[in-house]
């Protein structure tokens, strides 16, 4: 899914092409220019941040490998314009060139501008140093295009119908002849049989439109010349990515793959007719591997991994005259069309994945600026908020949602009325996470966590906020969680306390051997537990309290929290499940896990733990009993029928200390002895003589003796060991708990030992 964010541009462009360039690296800003004498540079949403009005139209604009600086040259002027994204400044150099200007270019690997002239001139500007380096008759004609190698080497094209490669002094390093107008050359690594050299080796360029001419700087006699089919039409553009593959654009519509493998060179691995009349440009975004091409009035989009798939295919109907160029930010986020009437369109193509739970309240990401609210197992309708900036989180409570950045934060009310911005608020450093309760905000910054009200400003003063870890303590806490009364927090050196919000005092505390990752709010070993854990989530099902997940990149693992079993409180795994590719898990209820997705809308997937829910098989029923399930266990015995799905579920119940439903599942099963031996001990209120009856029956006599021992009666341990024959932990029983019965057992431990 490609959500439109449109961006309104100066109507003085509209019937000429654009040309336009994103930042780099931080695809901030986008600047555009037209057929008049300015560059208007734009942020993210659309706002106009500044203009440079230059003496006549723009012939090129690059920004450099940080996205730091634009360098800009006109027709009509012999200086460079750079305008400083940073400090929002704009100053000039003067390039000495008395020939106008054709081709401004960065170093992609340092502060080198590279800049070319109609009479083939180069000068190489270091932004450092301030160093300019002309270096006149590089080429005998206008130089059109060039590229910088990872290298700092500069391959340039030129209407004489030569390619250069030069050092960073300037100087010829290799020069080779083509037949026709070269236009996009590019450096890249093509693969060849034996080791290859290190370093971009290749460098590619389109000659006439019509064959693409690889040029291996370390075989300079033997370059590869690449011709297509006619009915492709020429050449509009190609992209490198992968492991030496080219992905090819032509004008007649069509899309072609081809590898450069030695032993594959030239083949077309994938080719569509992407666009019935036309395609004018092509473009590849390695952060989200995808392709897009566009052509007629349609962008269509590629997975690199599976050409054949189409991943969207976004349309715009008003663009009859057609598209033109198709530019990706750096990071995949945007991806821009101008149009050959003079538009420019942005479309948002992954969303930053950001979201938060409370209870089984949502609230996440739907659009840069937007934040959605749901509550789909309520049934409550979502709710958009509008906000003011771009957040990097997002936290929601039962009647408030909170966004921000850096050390900032919005609040907002979330009223039967509609949604009420409340304030926004500072913090004494970069806030990481947020948790919020009915009327609390819990903020962690820094090892820090600041709790606060987020309504009533004015009233209880000195109720109003509050710093954690107090003065004296020197703890550095990395994570934390808000309930309704309570804020814990965990620390680095593995302290984990509980504080009461009612009086802001320490309840409690408990001192783990190992730093704290994620916070709740018991200590209980959990099995299995993966370290490249990423977050918890508890079950919200109100049935199923003791359910959690644990999740990862690529797996959710599900636990089941039991309290109450012979065995004391203890936590089993139950299962793990794959999660699809860039989900994040927000919410679980009733094994139904919701995720958070890169398009801004939220998904399901049902944990495989809970298949017992749709399926009626025997694997099913170990699931229901471990999930401690006995309702939907029962139905699977009676669907199951055979006397081993009832035996394995007695012997759940037993586990779990749930006696009455024991006699019911073995008086199903027909097992007599133990309805009459489980009626025998029904009314004992003493826990731990329940349960080493209860271990007695599954033949764990070594937990039966402890749990005797710890019971008000002690000597059933003893009575438990004779009727079994165990006379050497009798005897040993027998000297701590009635020592006149050593005789009578010494006498039947002999009268056993003369009968063997």
């Amino acid at each position: 899914m490609i959500s439109s964010l449109s961006l309104s541009l100066s109507l003085s462009w509209l019937g000429s092409c654009l040309q336009y360039k994103w930042q780099k690296t931080l695809g901030n800003y986008i600047a555009v220019a037209g057929s008049d004498s300015s560059v208007k540079i734009f942020d993210r949403h659309g706002q106009r941040k500044n203009e440079l009005n230059l003496p006549g139209r723009c012939v090129g604009m690059d920004w450099d490998k940080d996205g730091d600086i634009l360098a800009v040259i006109s027709d009509k002027s012999s200086s460079v314009y750079l305008w400083d994204a940073n400090v929002n400044k704009t100053s000039q150099i003067d390039s000495g060139m008395r020939d106008q200007m054709s081709f401004i270019l960065w170093s992609k690997a340092g502060p080198l501008l590279a800049v070319g002239t109609n009479k083939g001139n180069l000068l190489i500007y270091n932004q450092q140093t301030s160093r300019k380096i002309p270096v006149l008759g590089k080429h005998t004609k206008r130089i059109t295009c060039g590229c910088w190698s990872s290298q700092n080497l500069l391959a340039l094209g030129s209407e004489d119908c030569s390619v250069t490669i030069s050092n960073q002094e300037g100087d010829t390093v290799r020069q080779t002849s083509v037949r026709s107008d070269p236009a996009d050359v590019q450096f890249s690594v093509m693969k060849t049989d034996e080791r290859s050299s290190p370093g971009e080796s290749t460098v590619s360029v389109a000659v006439g439109k019509k064959t693409l001419f690889l040029f291996n700087l370390n075989d300079p006699d033997n370059p590869i010349e690449l011709a297509f089919q006619q009915r492709y039409g020429h050449i509009i553009s190609y992209r490198w990515y992968g492991d030496g593959y080219i992905l090819i654009g032509f004008s007649q519509g069509y899309f072609v793959v081809i590898s450069t493998h030695i032993r594959e060179i030239g083949q077309e691995l994938f080719q569509a007719h992407n666009h019935k009349d036309s395609l004018t440009s092509v473009a590849i975004s390695s952060a989200l591997n995808k392709a897009a091409s566009c052509g007629d009035n349609s962008i269509k989009i590629h997975d690199l991994s599976e050409l054949k798939e189409m991943d969207a295919i976004v349309n715009l109907e008003d663009e009859t005259q057609g598209l033109d160029q198709l530019s990706w930010t750096d990071d995949g986020q945007l991806l821009a069309v101008s149009t050959q009437r003079g538009a420019l369109h942005v479309f948002l193509t992954r969303l930053p994945i950001l979201g938060h739970s409370c209870g089984t309240r949502l609230a996440y990401l739907t659009s840069l600026l937007e934040v959605t609210v749901s509550n789909r197992v309520e049934g409550e309708a979502p709710v958009a908020v509008a906000v003011e900036v771009e957040p990097n989180f997002i936290a929601v409570g039962p009647y408030h949602v909170a966004v921000g950045m850096n050390n900032r934060a919005w609040f907002y009310a979330l009223g039967d009325s509609g949604v009420e911005r409340l304030k926004d608020m500072e913090y004494l450093g970069t806030i990481a996470t947020m948790c919020l309760n009915s009327e609390y905000a819990a903020a962690l910054f820094e090892g820090k966590v600041q709790l606060h009200m987020m309504e009533g400003e004015g009233q209880h003063e000195q109720r109003q906020t509050r710093l954690f870890p107090d003065g004296d303590r020197k703890e550095h806490i990395v994570s934390h969680a808000l309930t309704n009364d309570f804020l814990f927090y965990g620390t680095d050196s593995g302290v984990i306390v509980c504080i009461l919000v009612e009086d802001w005092q320490m309840l409690n505390e408990y001192r783990h051997p190992v730093g704290i990752k994620k916070v709740n709010d018991s200590h209980v070993e959990i099995p299995s537990f993966s370290p490249t854990i990423t977050g918890v989530l508890w079950e919200t099902w109100p049935s199923d309290k003791g359910v959690f997940v644990s999740f990862d990149d690529d797996k959710v693992y599900t636990y089941a929290m039991h309290k109450n079993t012979i065995y004391g409180p203890r936590v089993v795994f139950v299962g793990s499940t794959k999660l699809p590719f860039s989900h994040k898990p927000l919410l679980l209820y009733n094994g139904e896990l919701t995720c958070q997705t890169q398009s801004g809308k939220t998904s399901s997937v049902a944990l495989s733990t809970h298949t017992f829910l749709t399926h009626t098989h025997s694997p099913q029923l170990t699931q229901a009993l471990m999930l401690k399930r006995f309702p939907e266990a029962w139905e699977l015995c009676k669907v199951l029928g055979g006397p081993a799905g009832w035996a394995e579920m007695g012997r759940s119940c037993l586990i779990h200390m749930e006696v009455e439903l024991a006699v019911r599942v073995f008086r199903m099963s027909g097992n007599v002895g133990m309805v009459m031996s489980l009626q025998g001990i029904k009314g004992i209120e003493d826990r731990s003589l329940l349960a080493g009856h209860l271990a007695m029956f599954l033949n764990d006599y070594n937990l039966a003796q402890d749990l005797y021992l710890e019971s008000s009666c002690p000597n059933t341990a003893l009575e438990m060991r004779r009727d079994l024959q165990h006379w050497d932990s009798a005897l040993m029983l027998a000297k701590r708990l009635a020592e006149d019965q050593i005789p009578f057992i010494s006498k039947e431990y002999a009268v056993q030992l003369e009968f063997m």
